[in-house]
């Protein structure tokens, strides 16, 4: 269990001072141009070396990500955050942007002057106006003290930070329709290559990373990459904040070590299953869009990104939502399935007319209206949507539906027999 000295976010809740005096209390803005001094090499090999994971959902490598900005290319460079959390059951962003935006504006001068970006752009989802505020607030108090514009804190590196406000849609958490939304566009993803390293915001050299990700970077140069590298297992690494839900006692966000086991987090953090452990039925462990896991494969379950990859799932935004035995598991995946069939942007043929199908089908085998061997011919159409997309929404709506089936078939096939014989009965009278 993570101790309170080794929390990155001390304010996550919301009870202390969030302006730029309550977080230089905290030790944000502390030094931060002795760090830039030590050299954009020395940040990103920091980085590196701590083994932080992007905290977005895909997992890669934060500061092998930076390494991949192109140098001296006489073009500019642009840091995009992505703060467009739109995931079902995620909610750790807007948590960092209402009570710690000075750990995230910080970071990105930081991550900006090691890829030579003089300039950041934070796209905000458009629900999130309380967040939206109080972040445009932090950013007036950075410029007043001389944090950020000319000569930023003092570092002699020049940086800008606009806030970007989107308009609620899912897909623009793709870090390609992020960029054609801020652009002014239509948010739909982008064919890569080529990658936003070489041709992103205004076919310039961009980097898009996520809140968490770019939030906890200057905790990290602080006390060094072997203390952030010194959580969880090998590739593994840091501290992470997890988003609890659903069937618990007391729902919560929380900021643990990674490879924290399952069983842990919500019996510590959120006041264990409701009903207890015995009444669990599945989790899904990292928001809507990654396959749930029975309670059976929970006990033991560690939570980091490779040992969910291994149970067919994965550790996605580390949104844990928990469901007891009174969940209805098909129709919950039904519900997910029309979320995701709504949110398509309808740009790929795969997605645009599989999300619609997979979502009438599950709307049947929720009532048990369907035959057995459609089960079949639905986890067949998933695997035809998955992989066959620009982005991976299509990726995304058919994983819930591929859980289901790999973990809950025996009671998809006992609806439906439920049904026919109810069918059968009513045709007999």
């Amino acid at each position: 269990m993570l101790s309170d000295k080794d929390r990155i976010f001390t304010n996550l809740y919301g009870f202390k001072d969030r302006t730029l005096e309550g977080a230089r209390a905290r030790g944000d803005w502390n030094g931060t141009a002795d760090l830039i001094a030590k050299g954009a090499e020395w940040i990103i090999n920091e980085v590196k070396e701590s083994g932080l994971r992007g905290r977005g959902g895909a997992g890669f490598s934060t500061g092998l990500k930076w390494s991949f900005m192109p140098k001296n290319t006489g073009r500019p460079h642009y840091l995009v955050i992505n703060a467009d959390e739109s995931e079902p059951g995620t909610c750790k962003d807007r948590e960092i942007l209402r009570n710690e935006p000075h750990k995230l504006i910080e970071g990105c001068l930081i991550g900006g002057f090691a890829m030579q970006a003089n300039a950041s752009y934070i796209y905000v989802r458009g629900e999130f106006y309380h967040e939206a505020m109080a972040l445009e607030k932090a950013v007036e108090e950075a410029y007043a003290a001389g944090l950020l514009g000319k000569n930023a804190a003092g570092s002699g590196w020049d940086f800008d930070i606009y806030v970007h406000r989107g308009a609620g849609a899912y897909i623009c958490g793709e870090e390609t329709a992020l960029l054609e939304s801020l652009e002014g566009r239509k948010g739909q993803p982008r064919n890569k290559p080529p990658f936003p390293a070489q041709a992103g915001l205004y076919s310039c050299p961009t980097t898009v990373n996520n809140v968490e990700s770019v939030a906890v970077v200057p905790t990290i140069l602080r006390r060094g990459a072997p203390w952030f590298a010194g959580f969880g297992r090998p590739k593994n690494s840091g501290t992470k904040i997890f988003s609890i839900s659903g069937h618990v006692n007391n729902p919560c966000n929380v900021e643990e070590s990674m490879s924290i086991t399952l069983r842990e987090l919500i019996e510590k953090h959120a006041g264990g299953v409701r009903g207890g452990w015995d009444n669990l039925l599945g989790v899904i462990p990292g928001g809507s869009s990654t396959p749930v896991i029975p309670a059976d494969q929970c006990n033991d379950l560690i939570m980091d990104f490779d040992a969910l990859r291994e149970k067919g799932s994965g550790l996605g935004t580390a949104a844990v939502i928990v469901m007891d035995k009174s969940t209805d598991i098909i129709e919950a995946i039904e519900r997910l399935s029309h979320f995701y069939k709504h949110e398509s942007c309808g740009q790929c043929t795969p997605c645009r007319e599989g999300t619609g199908w997979m979502w009438r089908v599950m709307r049947r085998m929720v009532k048990g209206n369907a035959r057995v061997e459609e089960i079949d011919m639905l986890f067949e159409v998933t695997k035809q949507v998955e992989g066959h997309t620009i982005c991976a929404l299509g990726d995304a709506a058919a994983w819930p539906i591929q859980g289901l089936i790999r973990h809950f078939r025996p009671e998809i096939e006992a609806r439906i027999a439920k049904y026919t014989r109810n069918a059968g009965a009513i045709a007999a009278e």
